[in-house]
């Protein structure tokens, strides 16, 4: 027998988005109800994403300084890997963070149900549950419920040796082999993480270059990295086809019109990801979506249907939890009746691999298609005194500035923590900050943070520890 609940706003995915939209309701004083469909809250990013991620990246890089410490003087021996160790620690981790988020709602007065959740109209959810049927009758409905990694047909052959990032996450073996389908942010990051666990990793990507969408002299220094770290890296390269060969799997690849038949201990296919829509019931709402299956919103989130909201990579656009949290006060700000769009928001992106690259605004290659004028500096870390201490002179800071305001425009930083960095130039960009605004704000030294203020007094010709011919055209 079914349970009818009536509430004001009902949130479908407990993930960054849908829980930051649940909290900030509830702080604003509406009753509300988190729905998910697993036992943990987080979504994809806690729990099979991002936090991850983060922690077997920290874990791995500890073998790489490990390594490179000899070159200073201080050697260890050889690590010893326990993959049960490692596993269980970086389980732990999700367990604490998920237990924070329901603490959280709970707090809040926000009733957690978990259930599979699905539209009979637009003002009506049908949420099956472990005890039974909920049919929740709602004012504002807020559809959070992310995005999957895409397993292409062809790479779908049946084997639990071909992964996509989730099952790479769980980390229940380490190859000694392992093909890595893909060049952009994912594939990088858990390329770094299985190498210097000892996997001899091979990376194939079909366009010309590895992390698309960064610009090129910010990647740059990655690519000489993973070039050591990696066994090989295939540009311009396609996967013909994959196929179960024992406790292998045989690849046959194909560049410039030549095939290469391999075999690999295991496959990470990192080629995208999908919205989450199966199975909602949409098609029973006025809710539309575009060709790929993404939900489409307005500026303020809203959707064709006057009573549904969506947020987050269920809408498309750059997957990024803390996007999907911006969106997710946007969306609670208008269905309060506040005034609040989506619009002029500095979206900081950040690449975890070693070294991390980030950036935000626009970008040189945004620039150039677009036909926009700027003007670039760029800082070498070589000159940074900090950088020089961490052994970590390979990075870069440069700004993109407007010519005849000297408005920062962008920012892009490739280093150590380049992803703590980045934070100064999205103050800078929201803001509307020059590079004299930089230039002039104290920074302390001997830090990586002062390479900012070096690449904006750079700009005038007049950084410390960098020399350039000045420009007499600027003060």
């Amino acid at each position: 027998m079914s349970e009818t609940i009536q509430i004001d706003i009902v949130v479908i995915g407990a993930g960054p988005g849908g829980y930051a939209a649940a909290f900030y309701a509830a702080d604003k004083e509406r009753k509300v109800i988190l729905i998910e469909r697993d036992q943990r809250l987080g979504g994809v990013c806690l729990n099979c994403g991002c936090i991850p991620s983060k922690a077997l990246l920290h874990a791995t890089h500890l073998i790489s300084a490990a390594r490179d410490s000899a070159k200073r003087g201080i050697a260890f021996d050889s690590p010893k890997i326990e993959v049960e160790k490692l596993r269980a620690w970086k389980d732990s981790i999700l367990s604490k963070l998920g237990q924070g988020i329901s603490g959280l709602a709970q707090r809040r007065g926000v009733q957690v149900m978990h259930g599979n959740a699905g539209f009979m109209d637009s003002k009506t959810l049908r949420v099956v549950c472990a005890d039974g049927e909920k049919i929740i009758q709602f004012g504002k409905a807020i559809i959070a419920t992310g995005s999957q990694a895409v397993m292409p047909k062809a790479f779908d052959i049946g084997s639990s040796r071909v992964m996509t990032s989730k099952e790479a996450l769980d980390l229940e073996e380490i190859p000694k082999s392992l093909l890595v389908v893909g060049g952009g942010y994912i594939g990088m990051e858990l390329g770094t993480v299985y190498a210097p666990l000892g996997s001899q990793v091979v990376v194939v990507e079909a366009l010309d270059a590895i992390m698309n969408g960064a610009d090129a002299d910010l990647v740059r220094p990655v690519a000489r990295h993973v070039e050591k770290l990696f066994k090989e890296i295939r540009l311009k390269t396609r996967v013909v086809s994959l196929a179960a060969q024992g406790d292998q799997v045989q690849v046959v690849t194909e560049t410039d019109g030549q095939r290469k038949e391999e075999s690999f201990d295991r496959v990470l296919v990192s080629v995208g990801r999908a919205p989450n829509c199966k199975d909602l019931g949409l098609e029973k709402t006025n809710v539309q979506r575009d060709g790929k299956g993404f939900i489409q919103v307005d500026s303020r989130q809203e959707t064709s249907d006057s009573n549904i909201f969506a947020i987050g990579d269920v809408t498309g656009g750059a997957m990024l939890a803390h996007k999907a949290a911006k969106e997710a006060r946007v969306a609670i700000e208008v269905i309060l009746g506040e005034p609040s769009a989506f619009e002029n928001v500095v979206i900081p992106a950040v690449v975890f691999t070693d070294p991390e690259v980030a950036w935000c605004g626009l970008t040189e290659t945004e620039a150039k298609a677009k036909g926009i004028a700027i003007e670039v500096v760029r800082f070498p870390w070589g000159a940074s005194g900090r950088a020089m201490t961490m052994d970590r002179t390979e990075g870069v800071t440069k700004l993109i500035l407007e010519p005849k305001t000297e408005r920062v425009l962008g920012v892009g930083i490739t280093g150590v923590n380049a992803g703590e960095l980045i934070s100064e130039g999205v103050l800078a960009l929201q803001m509307g900050a020059t590079a004299k605004d930089i230039a002039k704000a104290m920074h302390p030294h001997p830090t990586l943070s002062e390479t900012l203020m070096e690449c904006a007094e750079l700009f005038y010709g007049h950084a410390t520890h960098a020399f350039v011919r000045k420009k007499p055209a600027h003060a």
